[in-house]
């Protein structure tokens, strides 16, 4: 595997200094120090008045034969006086590209972005400019329009899931997040062989109740399998429970909310997700909502039904089914049967309707995001 790294910037001060040196003003104080007149300092390079007072004041720049020249009668080498001029450049450039941001502060109403703040997704920035950049910079795109068109138009094409349509500023910062984190993952080329594996020794960890040990074991292994695991909050106007993504031909993304903040929830999504990528189209994004068909309603019942059945045998649940029997201790004896935990037993029940929202949720596991803490 072949690791790279590119050059970015720490923080917004790094992108936007609040000053501009122009390598002219290097050059007026070497000349001050040296008590050379800028009459002198034309004869001793060779160039015309009128060139210099131009260099002095930042409106010539310093082409190759100009740095060999200053090499030669300030000192410093070439290199240096290449790079001053090629960094001032680029601060005006940056300068200016600020400037133009201004157009498109009313793109940051759309966004979901008090949270992508305080997730720590975005940096806060000290004027609106500077905090489009960061945003376009958090979605991996320059200009506002390629955002629409990469992230604003697939969300807003689940009509069918109406929630998805309300924000989908918000559902596209959720999912870039998944895309973001999953960048930072060391995932083998996608196996089917390998997930289903995985996916085996996963419905193991079920019944664990702490993500700090389930998690990281988990992402581990669908990520040898070649598929990343990232679970983030949703900020506001975001419904969604879960998303599958292919992020190449090889590598799939597997996302999660904790919607509902359940185990029961957190282990059926996920194996809802799956399905997906087992049995669907490597073209197809799926943004799930618990209870929601969404655009490829064949495609989510499928889902669903592989997430119950992989969970809980359906010939075992029609049986305990049967028995009618659902109080605690008999779900907690089925539960310890299927080597699942109680909570999931609960849930499906209630899914099922043979028990009210209300009851037993004592024997599911509720989590909660750090920030909430």
């Amino acid at each position: 595997m072949t690791e790279r790294t590119l050059r970015g910037y720490e923080s917004l001060a790094d992108f936007a200094p609040d000053w501009i040196s122009a390598p002219g003003e290097t050059i007026a104080e070497l000349l001050d120090e040296r008590g050379w007149s800028q009459a002198d300092f034309a004869v001793r390079t060779g160039f015309t008045a009128k060139h210099v007072h131009l260099l002095l004041q930042g409106k010539a720049g310093i082409s190759e034969d100009a740095a060999l020249r200053l090499e030669r009668v300030l000192g410093s080498s070439a290199r240096f006086w290449l790079n001053l001029e090629t960094q001032y450049r680029e601060q005006l450039l940056r300068r200016q590209a600020i400037a133009s941001f201004e157009q498109d502060v009313l793109w940051l109403k759309e966004l979901p972005l008090a949270e992508m703040i305080a997730f720590g997704w975005v940096e806060k920035a000290s004027s609106k400019a500077l905090q489009v950049y960061a945003c376009l910079r958090y979605f991996g795109v320059a200009p506002v329009d390629a955002w629409r068109e990469q992230y604003e138009k697939p969300v807003a094409a689940y009509r069918a899931a109406q929630k998805l349509t309300k924000k989908p500023a918000a559902v596209s910062a959720w999912l870039r997040q998944g895309e973001r984190e999953a960048e930072k993952v060391r995932m083998g080329e996608y196996s089917r062989e390998a997930f289903e594996a995985a996916l085996s020794e996963i419905r193991g960890l079920t019944t664990e109740s702490d993500p700090a040990k389930f998690m990281p074991s988990m992402m581990e292994k669908c990520a040898r399998a070649g598929v990343a695991v990232v679970v983030a909050p949703a900020p506001k106007g975001c419904p969604v429970s879960g998303a599958t993504k292919w992020l190449s031909a090889n590598k799939a993304l597997i996302m999660l909310s904790l919607r509902g903040k359940t185990d029961d929830r957190l282990w059926f999504t996920f194996f809802h997700e799956a399905a997906h990528l087992l049995r669907h189209g490597k073209r197809l994004t799926f943004l799930d909502i618990l209870g929601e068909t969404g655009l490829n309603a064949e495609e989510e019942a499928e889902a669903d039904a592989y997430a119950r059945d992989f969970l809980i045998d359906a010939a075992r649940y029609r049986s305990f089914c049967d028995s009618g029997r659902f109080t605690e201790a008999a779900i907690r004896g089925f539960a310890a049967d299927e080597k699942i935990p109680p909570g999931v037993v609960v849930g499906r029940l209630q899914f099922d309707r043979r028990l009210g929202w209300d009851r037993l949720n004592k024997l599911k596991v509720s989590y909660r995001w750090e920030h909430e803490a």
